[in-house]
């Protein structure tokens, strides 16, 4: 698997952008015992142009498989495109029979026999995928297809301000989908944090749903108050956008946590409710976005994928949380700057998520990194 080719561009109409970026492909062709596969993202604002997009691209490229999602706002190679009509290619050489598109799925049933078969076949244990963030069933679904293959997915949910498209062979919406990839194609992924934990964990000691109860056998808000400080606790208003819950995994041998919003505050009863559902027993911590400890982690990040292979990439996919990107790094594409200082000059793309996928798990505010080595 040597050939990776990019191409990313932006414009003012589909139609034009993506010829540019066909000129910059120069006609991909697969070698004996290899397959061609493309992936695709472009921004919101070619929503409703994604089925001309796929038409063209596949016409043009000889190449029939091709798999991707919409964003607010996209990534390639040290480039970060928002509001603006941009498409970013990536067409990945892969091994005969290495991959297998996963069309649609939108309830956590079982896969179509023939995938099945397929990955049971060649060891498949990897999947990029990309979901709808309408259906309820999206985290489910999720952990189903983990399930299902005994492996790792990536990916993220679609974001748009229009038309919510994904591609998997055809435009498509309304559930999850994206390619499994054989045991043949070598990959390495890793996940960085934007909010670092402010304060020790905490035990739920009682709880309805959503809403934290009490926290270690105390008032839940008279807990969280003491972990932000004096400065914020006496102005509660300040915490939105700024602090929030974050939920330790179990058996985790990297400290892993996923972060939800905090969604309600109960002054007078003393609750706290955030954007998941938690049970008795169950651990939780406090933490707050962080730019320099967010720069600080991807680079962490970064380095861990490098140490955990001795060869360079040949490419990669990265998808971002919508609060990372500018609202976090900068205007100047700074987080994927850092990225290429990293690795290099890797053929990379993604998008900007309303959701990042890692492992079985859905998780808000990090960015989701694999690298094809």
């Amino acid at each position: 698997m040597d050939s990776f080719a990019l191409a990313h561009a932006s414009g003012t109409e589909w139609k034009s952008i993506t010829e540019k970026c066909l000129a910059d492909l120069s006609n991909p062709e697969a070698r004996p015992g290899f397959e061609m596969l493309g992936l695709v993202y472009m921004t919101d604002s070619l929503a409703g142009d994604a089925g001309n997009i796929l038409k063209l691209l596949r016409s043009r490229t000889g190449i029939s498989d091709w798999v991707g999602s919409v964003g607010m706002g996209i990534c390639a190679t040290g480039q970060e495109y928002f509001d603006e009509p941009a498409l970013a290619v990536l067409v990945a050489e892969l091994p005969q029979d290495g991959f297998r598109l996963l069309e649609l799925q939108d309830r956590p049933d079982a896969l179509p026999p023939a995938i099945t078969e397929w990955a049971q076949s060649r060891e498949s244990m990897f999947a990029v995928v990309h979901a709808d963030p309408r259906n309820t069933d999206t985290p489910e679904i999720i952990a189903a297809l983990a399930d299902q293959l005994n492996g790792f997915l990536v990916g993220g949910l679609t974001s748009s301000r229009g038309e919510l498209a994904q591609v998997s062979g055809s435009v498509c919406e309304g559930g999850v989908s994206g390619v499994l990839l054989a045991e043949d194609v070598p990959v390495v992924t890793a996940l960085s944090q934007s909010c670092m934990p402010i304060a020790t964990q905490h035990q739920i000691t009682a709880c309805d749903e959503n809403v934290l109860i009490e926290l270690d056998g105390r008032p839940a808000l008279e807990v969280f108050k003491e972990d932000i400080g004096e400065l914020l606790a006496r102005d509660l208003q300040r915490v939105a956008g700024y602090i929030f819950a974050a939920l330790p995994i179990a058996h985790s041998d990297t400290g892993d946590y996923l972060v939800r919003n905090l969604t309600g505050i109960d002054v007078e009863r003393q609750l706290l409710a955030i954007g998941e559902t938690v049970e008795t027993g169950q651990s939780i911590q406090f933490c707050r976005r962080d730019a320099e400890a967010a720069e600080a982690d991807l680079v962490r990040m970064l380095s861990d994928l490098k140490k955990r292979t001795d060869k360079p990439a040949k490419g990669g996919l990265y998808f971002s949380c919508l609060a990372r990107g500018p609202n976090m790094f900068g205007d100047a594409s700074q987080e994927l700057k850092i990225i290429e200082r990293e690795l290099g000059d890797v053929p990379l793309v993604g998008f900007f998520c309303n959701g990042e996928i890692s492992h079985r798990r859905l998780y808000t505010y990090t960015g989701v990194l694999t690298l094809f080595t």
